[in-house]
């Protein structure tokens, strides 16, 4: 069985097609997944829906590209959600200076501020970030200082994955990793070990080198666990059960 670490399956256009994104998901042997919910309709859709197909968990936090514009409205629900206990981590949450869809003043005012909340909570941090990692290292040793953190989807080159490792930190590979172009990134993914991997669709994004130009989907998730076993040299069924035991660990499962 696999565990999705992260996919979108609350937000616009994946929740209107969910039972069906779920059903298939089930038939391709994913059975857990990480909801990541980054508004309040995400969040209070995820809240109230309910499924006996897969174990179906979920994180909130509004992410770095939004928080210029909906940070101050947001942020009030994701802190009850964690108060009460209905996330099993906050985000994702970070930096993103490649877009830059929000100043960078408030994508790290926002993200300090989710890092407390996290810390307050006693939760795990699901990381957003490109571009800026030198910023990243110096708030998140500043604010939060554990190891349970995720950096989600990592892109970042060599030295910051071995910076991240030297942290202790969790990192998530997408279907990126099975890109005909992402040579580096397998390199990475050889370097990092596997008790400290998880895989992921990021769903509706990112969609596995043969599903290129589709709507990302949970059921995609084993083009990516295939890559990661090559890489490592294991069974397909061996990276299965190593990431899922590693995402139900990582988040408290």
């Amino acid at each position: 069985m696999f565990a999705d670490s992260h996919a979108h399956l609350t937000c616009d256009p994946v929740y209107e097609n969910i039972d069906g994104i779920l059903d298939r998901a089930k038939a391709e042997k994913v059975d857990t997944i990480i909801n990541i919910t980054i508004d309040k309709p995400s969040l209070e859709r995820a809240l109230s829906f309910t499924t006996s197909l897969v174990t179906l968990k979920h994180a909130g936090a509004t992410t770095p590209h939004d928080v210029e514009k909906d940070g101050e409205r947001f942020f009030p629900a994701f802190e009850k959600a964690a108060q009460e206990g209905k996330l099993v981590a906050v985000g994702e949450t970070g930096l993103d200076y490649y877009y830059e869809h929000s100043n960078i003043d408030a994508q790290q005012e926002y993200f300090i501020k989710y890092l407390q909340l996290a810390k307050e909570t006693e939760l795990p941090v699901i990381i957003h970030c490109r571009d800026a990692f030198k910023d990243f290292f110096r708030i998140v040793d500043e604010y939060y200082n554990k190891e349970s953190v995720l950096m989600h989807c990592f892109t970042g080159n060599k030295q910051e994955a071995l910076e991240a490792i030297g942290r202790g930190f969790t990192i998530s590979f997408s279907g990126i990793l099975t890109f005909k172009r992402s040579e580096e990134l397998r390199e990475i993914a050889k370097l990092v070990p596997l008790e400290k991997t998880l895989i992921e669709t990021d769903t509706p994004y990112l969609a596995p080198q043969s599903k290129r130009g589709k709507q990302n989907e949970p059921s995609f998730l084993p083009e990516t666990a295939e890559c990661l076993a090559t890489l490592h040299e294991k069974p397909l069924e061996e990276i299965a059960s190593i990431t899922r035991a590693n995402t139900y660990r990582f988040f408290g499962m």
